[in-house]
């Protein structure tokens, strides 16, 4: 009969197979931290540890024993999702210690950190693909990818790559985008642990995580005016269903774009314009959460909503969740196919390891100018994101700031639509870039005044905090 199914098929326990699988496996790195001194010195966090041990017994699996352990695409569903997720629980969250025009300048000052290392990352790339095209006849345009597997993650390094490969003949782009995706995941964690190491070593950073005595009051479950923390429906679940409706609007606007404007549109809107749609959906479920939670305090403002549903410690403790579980499968999902091609090992080895340096000098540098009182917290959530994803950034903010008391995750999320913006003359170019020596030549140059205007706004947003 047709959709019949049993309940011991595959299909029906595969994705929770693959989230035991995950857990299991962050708990056993918790394990791992906690009783190994080493592992506990070196402050890698569990979520990180737990995906490569994931991805080792994976590949052991594969190479060994050729059985496969995960459904790649319920790894892929859960990076995809868990991102979304995870930054609307936190965009749920009131903020009221974090408002005014200070509060604005450094939500604009984080995004012009983050347009500045896709610009500066999409420079060096392309320095050493081109240097490469002369010398090895390497893909000219391939170093645009750098920004789209480290500052955008591997969705948008996938599209690109195989827009590449199939449109202007780059071989195995998709495979080349992705590699350079996970390595981002590494270049996250290697330098992230470095500064984590560098601040435990200055005294700045005990390695709290994980360890720290949490000291809560009744009032953090239970805050003024708030529903009861159990009545006919719990309040956990009301937390997540704000969360998932939220999460399904987005889903609903996107697919109203995809079907009413895209897909009509066809060629080039579908080609790139579709990617970056679904891609943001981080983005646009933000904006929903906002959009929502201003229209919850209208209706208090006006006495029709009696009561606040929403609690952050709990909405906290969601975003946690959705990050970890995001951090593990991205790790576990990692693909270093490209390294099979050894017309590939040279630029990705150059391309990957100055993308990391860059990023992390440059990183550093703008970060202590301009948050001052925060700038290590804004340091390894950036470097996080711009390596990795935006759940990286969490992952290694939450080292040192584990109840986020910093500005600096009200930053992370607010960002993102100044980054559209400064950012979206970059992602025009990205479809001009491969067309020849002379696109690519112009493309540079114009990504090069780009970054000039970017880090002089910088300096001059770092003398006018300086001089207040």
């Amino acid at each position: 009969m047709t959709g019949e199914f049993n309940f011991w098929d595959i299909q029906v326990w595969s994705f929770v197979v693959t989230l035991a699988i995950l857990l299991g496996a962050m708990i056993l790195a918790n394990v791992l931290r906690t009783k190994l001194s080493f592992m506990r010195r070196s402050l890698l966090p569990s979520a990180v540890l737990g995906g490569f041990l994931v991805l080792l017994a994976k590949t052991l699996c594969e190479s060994i024993l050729h059985i496969q352990l995960l459904d790649l695409t319920v790894l892929e569903s859960l990076t995809y999702h868990g991102l979304g997720l995870g930054f609307i629980a936190l965009a749920w969250r009131h903020l009221d210690g974090v408002k005014g025009k200070k509060a604005r300048r450094d939500v604009f000052a984080t995004s012009t950190v983050t347009v500045g290392g896709y610009l500066i990352q999409a420079l060096v790339g392309l320095t050493i693909s081109v240097t490469l095209y002369y010398l090895v006849g390497s893909f000219a345009a391939g170093g645009i990818l750098l920004p789209m597997g480290y500052g955008q993650g591997p969705g948008q390094a996938f599209n690109w790559g195989v827009n590449y490969e199939t449109g202007y003949g780059f071989v195995n782009g998709k495979s080349y985008g992705l590699t350079i995706a996970a390595m981002g995941f590494v270049s996250a964690c290697v330098g992230g642990l470095l500064y984590l190491n560098k601040l435990s070593r200055s005294d700045k950073f005990k390695g709290i995580s994980g360890e720290i005595e949490d000291h809560f009051t009744v009032e953090d479950f239970c805050g003024e005016n708030e529903i009861p923390v159990s009545e006919s429906m719990d309040k956990l679940t009301v937390q997540f269903a704000l969360v998932f409706l939220t999460y399904a609007a987005a889903y609903v606007s996107m697919w109203a774009i995809y079907r009413f404007v895209l897909l009509p549109a066809g060629g080039f809107a579908m080609n790139t314009v579709n990617p970056l749609i679904w891609g943001f959906n981080f983005l646009i479920g933000t904006a929903w959460a906002i959009l929502f939670k201003n229209i919850c305090n209208g209706l208090r403002r006006k006495g029709i909503m009696k009561r606040e549903y929403t609690n952050n410690y709990m909405l906290n403790r969601i975003s946690g969740l959705m990050f970890d579980i995001m951090v593990v499968a991205s790790i576990a999902s990692i693909d270093l196919s490209a390294f099979r091609y050894k017309e590939f090992w040279l630029p990705l080895l150059l391309e990957c390891i100055a993308g990391a340096v860059v990023t992390y000098l440059y990183v550093s540098f703008v970060c202590k100018k301009l948050f001052k009182g925060y700038s290590d917290e804004m340091f390894l959530a950036m470097y996080g994101m711009l390596t990795g994803t935006a759940s990286t950034g969490i992952i290694l903010l939450r080292e040192v700031d584990p109840l986020y008391k910093t500005p600096t995750s009200h930053n992370l999320i607010y960002q993102n639509l100044w980054s559209i913006v400064l950012g979206a003359p970059m992602l025009l170019l990205l479809g001009i870039v491969p067309r020849s020596m002379t696109h690519l030549a112009i493309c540079f140059a114009i990504l090069a005044v780009m970054f000039v205007l970017i880090l002089w706004l910088q300096l001059v947003m770092a003398k006018k905090e300086r001089d207040a």
